[in-house]
């Protein structure tokens, strides 16, 4: 059963990779063209309006919609890795300031000891 599901997987991923192309969509065109002649002969407008709406626009705007997907899931991928980058790059900077700001108030610790100590020192000369 794993190996069916892996088999149906891959062959997912294939038709899925080949049907979400503007070449795909050229040649859904090309073969829902061969019937318009036939839809035409007919003289009806139903027949040709089904041609339109059932033949021609479900096979070649099912590719372009995919194909417009891609495009826009790629375009999000991008905003969403560079904004990781740059999360990552505040995030550092974040920890650079705070490390500062430790080194800082230790510094700061420390003066303010050596100014205790001087006025303990100044007040036992009394």
């Amino acid at each position: 059963m794993k190996r069916i599901n892996e088999f149906n997987r891959r062959l997912a991923e294939k038709i899925t990779s080949f049907v979400s192309t503007m070449w795909c969509a050229y040649i859904f065109a090309a073969l829902a063209l061969i019937s318009l002649p036939a839809a035409i002969k007919t003289g009806d407008v139903v027949v040709i309006v089904a041609w339109v709406a059932q033949t021609f626009l479900q096979l070649v705007l099912l590719s372009i919609i995919m194909v417009g997907q891609q495009v826009s899931s790629q375009s999000v991928e991008e905003m969403i890795t560079e904004t990781h980058t740059a999360s990552l790059g505040e995030f550092e900077l974040a920890k650079e300031a705070r490390s500062l700001a430790d080194q800082e108030l230790k510094e700061l610790k420390a003066i303010a000891k050596e100014i205790h100590q001087v006025l303990k020192d100044v007040e036992g000369k009394k």
